[in-house]
């Protein structure tokens, strides 16, 4: 019970972290500049990890198990960080943004996932995705 309630818990520690710091990122400051401290401090932290957890392990050897989806991975995260710092600059609400974000998120992962992974589409995710529609038209009542 406990490896599958950790991972979620980890999750929402981090995302909520995470907000706050990309809220809090200095209005004056380029995002990429921002971000360039950001990934040398995420690096550092990886290999450091990766050795702790991992006596004796290569971190070469692991690279040469790599496919695509690494390399795509680093760009789509530059994108998650570059959208998150510009939609808070833009005046978006942590209360808010995170909401609409991840209504929308789901909505497309739950097609994804069934064109992608063909995962079932049933009637209580469809109407799951009118929920998150519909509660987004609420949350963003003016």
């Amino acid at each position: 019970m406990l490896s599958y309630i950790w991972p979620m818990a980890l999750l929402v520690l981090s995302n909520t972290v995470y907000q706050i710091c990309a809220k809090s990122v200095p209005g004056d400051m380029n995002p990429l500049a921002s971000l360039t401290i950001t990934y040398l401090i995420g690096a550092a932290a990886s290999a450091g990890l990766f050795f702790a957890l991992n006596r004796g392990g290569s971190l070469v050897g692991e690279y040469h198990k790599a496919n695509w989806a690494p390399f795509v991975l680093g760009i789509v995260i530059v994108g998650l960080e570059v959208g998150w710092i510009y939609a808070y600059k833009a005046g978006w609400q942590v209360s808010v943004g995170f909401v609409v974000q991840s209504a929308f998120l789901a909505v497309t992962l739950i097609f994804a996932g069934y064109l992608l992974y063909h995962e079932a589409l049933s009637w209580n995710k469809l109407a799951g995705v009118a929920i998150c529609l519909a509660g987004l038209a609420v949350i963003n009542l003016k």
